[in-house]
């Protein structure tokens, strides 16, 4: 389920699902959406704090499903991760949100509100910039967002500065985002299928043993039987990268799929949007991601 594209002049809602934001930053985030021609309307509990959360999930949960449900909202997106997305999940009106598919966006510990909704509603969500990252980080970022949630066609992403690990072409839907929360879903209702699909990974602040531990826990659960092919995005403060490379190499070889790894996606300072759902082509030879239809109707 493909979710209405928005124009300039739109309003964009702004929630908190996760953690607490400052408010200097997400006033620097809001006022460049409106300087990129939207409006917008921050959620009555987006500044809220509750401990290492952004408020009670009773409040976070009602500022989603208000955005969900306004007629006047035209796309949703989170001022910033940290946690406490996981906590919503079984509480969504996942009806709701199938009722009123929107352009909803986020990354991190966004990944499991992005993965559960798609699995439930099958409506096509966008794994991007947060708010938050907006004031300190344009260009590139910004431009991706605003093509992703505007343009309905085909686009074909490059990455020339990404490494090839495993060469070879793949097809399939992408699905991902966010290592760690991606194996805290695993048991879980909302975990999907990733069977013929390209799975997206990438994370931050976790030391080469953790991330050979959740690699080696996706292994072992058999969930990677009959993956497609991966995309390892930036792993910021994750060590020697060149390690985590190797690691990767080792432990998806035999499954015979394409692999790169460094795709400017994630926690790094580029971070693509990704509309996650949407099938696409990974070509590891050319760094290309091509997808062949649109994300939006």
């Amino acid at each position: 389920m493909k979710p209405p594209g928005i124009r300039k002049g739109d309003l964009i809602g702004v929630i908190s699902p996760a953690g607490a934001v400052d408010e200097a930053d997400l006033r620097e985030g809001l006022r460049v959406l409106e300087t990129s021609g939207f409006r917008v309307m921050p959620g009555p509990h987006v500044l809220d704090r509750h401990g290492y959360l952004a408020g009670r999930d009773e409040d976070r949960l009602n500022d989603l499903h208000a955005m969900f449900e306004s007629p006047d909202i035209r796309a949703v997106l989170c001022a910033r991760g940290g946690y406490g997305t996981q906590r919503l999940l079984e509480r969504i009106d996942y009806d709701l949100v199938r009722r009123n598919p929107k352009v909803f966006v986020g990354y991190s510990d966004i990944t499991a509100l992005l993965t559960a909704i798609h699995e439930r509603t099958g409506l096509i969500t966008f794994h991007g910039p947060m708010v938050r990252d907006l004031g300190s980080s344009q260009g590139v970022n910004l431009e991706g967002l605003i093509k992703a949630v505007t343009y309905p066609g085909q686009t074909v992403l490059s990455a020339e500065e990404a490494t090839v690990l495993i060469p070879g072409r793949a097809a399939g839907p992408l699905m991902g985002g966010n290592l760690s929360i991606i194996c805290h879903l695993l048991g879980t209702p909302f975990f999907p299928s990733l069977e013929g699909r390209i799975l997206v990974v990438e994370d931050r602040g976790e030391p080469l043993y953790r991330i050979d531990r959740m690699l080696t826990h996706l292994r072992l659960s058999g969930r990677l039987d009959g993956l497609a092919g991966m995309i390892a995005g930036e792993f910021v403060e994750c060590g020697d990268i060149s390690a985590i490379h190797v690691l990767l190499r080792e432990m998806l070889l035999d499954l015979e799929i394409p692999v790169v790894a460094g795709f400017p996606v994630g926690h790094g300072a580029n971070n693509l949007t990704l509309p996650m759902g949407l099938r696409a082509e990974l070509d590891a030879d050319s760094m290309r991601l091509t997808f062949v239809e649109g994300a939006l109707r």
